[in-house]
């Protein structure tokens, strides 16, 4: 059994955006194909305090080198006041040929990455008629953080953001650390949630709400909003939007604001199609300049298993982590 921890994790990951990014593309690709399995997650809650949560993400990702394996990804937001990261995560890979495993990984930092590379590459592919130099970013816990370093990645010209927290020391803090690491950006932080989202077509929201909070009459014309949370926006603005999705059964369960748009049409005619779909066809996709484009990703499971692999295959190559002996029982046990 290999184990990599978040020390090891991070130093592959350190400088390989474009390697996470393809990571990413190549299983949102594999999945429109049909070459993945991808359960629906479990959600274990601990009442009476239903916001904390541990989610099971397992998949089968049907690449060159097949992988299967299992996220286990913890959501507990009071950890905030304690000093601690709000969510934490662990990986297990299996043989696809005994299904023994393999490999155990420190998973947050893949988690997160995988989740802003998933946002980057629908920024790139849902493209706009007008160049767009600025973000908003909604929410300013990590995953934002590293959506600001994705969308950089894919947008060289980005060069503005603004920001909004409930918690505005939050938000400054954010400001002042993406300032120190990226001086070439103007960073501001809005005093209202409404001018945040009015201020850029490109909109990240990436926050801990549990209901719908947004509606779109703020947002620009034709603006790309990044609905990573997936429980923000009323269900009125998914119906009012052009939807991309991950995967349509998915995203539409666990209270997401398109289950609700769907509990509320009847169907799921406001979804327009998924993000593998658009990579797999291959046509440049432009936005529809007078409504707004919602991507909204569920996180498939198959996303962690393409950049956990990556990992792994990395950090053997490099002699990274530790290999555990005797860890499974011997055959003549």
């Amino acid at each position: 059994m290999l184990i990599l921890g978040a020390r090891e994790v991070r130093a592959v990951l350190d400088g390989a955006e474009q390697d996470v990014l393809a990571a990413v593309r190549e299983a949102y690709e594999l999945h429109a194909l049909g070459r993945t399995a991808v359960p629906h997650s479990v959600f274990l809650r601990f009442p009476p305090e239903e916001r904390n949560r541990i989610i099971a993400l397992p998949a089968y990702l049907g690449s060159r080198t097949p992988v299967a394996g299992v996220k286990w990804v913890s959501s507990f937001p009071g950890n905030l006041q304690m000093g601690l990261d709000r969510a934490s995560a662990a990986m297990i890979l299996n043989s696809t040929r005994t299904g023994l495993p393999e490999a155990f990984l420190e998973a947050s930092a893949i988690s997160a990455q995988r989740t802003a590379a998933s946002a980057a590459l629908a920024a790139a592919t849902l493209g706009s008629s007008d160049p767009e130099s600025g973000v908003s970013q909604i929410g300013c816990g990590p995953i934002s953080f590293e959506v600001l370093r994705y969308l950089q990645v894919v947008k060289p010209e980005l060069d503005r953001v603004t920001l909004y927290d409930l918690d505005r020391a939050r938000a400054e803090s954010f400001a002042g650390r993406a300032s120190a690491v990226w001086p070439q950006l103007k960073v501001e932080v809005a005093e209202r949630v409404e001018d945040a989202l009015a201020a850029h077509k490109l909109v990240a929201l990436a926050t801990t709400a549990s209901v719908p909070h947004l509606d779109g009459e703020y947002l620009r014309p034709g603006a790309l909003v990044l609905h990573l949370s997936l429980r923000d926006l009323s269900a009125e603005t998914i119906q009012a939007s052009v939807n991309i999705v991950d995967d349509a059964d998915h995203v539409c369960r666990a209270a997401t604001s398109l289950q609700l748009a769907e509990q509320r049409s009847g169907g799921r005619d406001f979804i327009a199609a998924s993000l593998g779909e658009i990579l797999v066809a291959g046509h440049r996709y432009t936005r529809d300049d007078t409504a707004p484009t919602v991507f909204s990703p569920f996180g498939l499971g198959c996303l962690d298993l393409a950049v956990a692999a990556m990992v792994r295959r990395v950090a053997e190559d490099r002699g990274l982590g530790t290999t555990l002996t005797g860890f499974m029982p011997s055959g003549d046990a």
